[in-house]
């Protein structure tokens, strides 16, 4: 497996984009954006890490992150953030947030254990108007809230 940077037609990523996040419209309002590096295994993309600048100096967001099914639980998602970590201290980044729902404690858990502690919460941000289906659920809770996580890149 190796991970490099991905400069080719990222419709061909979509899938990877709707395993990371159930809205369409929301994929399609950030897809082109940043830089994407994706994992491979020979000549197949098996997942793929999305980063975008913020607008504030040296603020980095991982925007998308996904390992096609097969392979998940291998540690591709942990080495694909680990390669996002190098690449936004390339960058000169200070900071690195990544942002996910508040249902999904698999990725509550994911993320904190990268090193990601949780800065806030965004509530309501999943609904019809963002995009998410009315009564979305995961792990049978209500899909409603966001919690934003943040890693400090001078730490370690």
């Amino acid at each position: 497996m190796q991970i490099e940077r991905y400069d080719g037609d990222r419709e061909i990523l979509l899938p990877l984009f709707a395993l990371a996040d159930d809205s369409p419209t929301q994929v399609s309002s950030y897809i082109d954006e940043g830089e994407v590096l994706v994992a491979r295994d020979g000549n197949r993309i098996i997942g793929h890490v999305q980063l975008i600048e913020t607008g504030e100096g040296g603020v980095f967001e991982l925007k998308s992150l996904a390992v096609r099914p097969a392979r998940q639980s291998e540690g591709l998602g942990r080495a694909l953030v680990a390669a996002a970590i190098t690449r936004c201290r390339e960058r000169h980044g200070r900071r690195l947030i990544v942002s996910t729902a508040a249902a999904d404690i698999g990725n509550l858990r994911f993320y904190q254990r990268q090193g990601f502690r949780m800065w806030r919460i965004v509530q309501d941000a999943f609904g019809p108007s963002t995009g998410y289906p009315e009564g979305s659920a995961v792990n049978g809770i209500p899909l409603r809230d966001q919690v934003v996580f943040e890693r400090d890149l001078g730490a370690d």
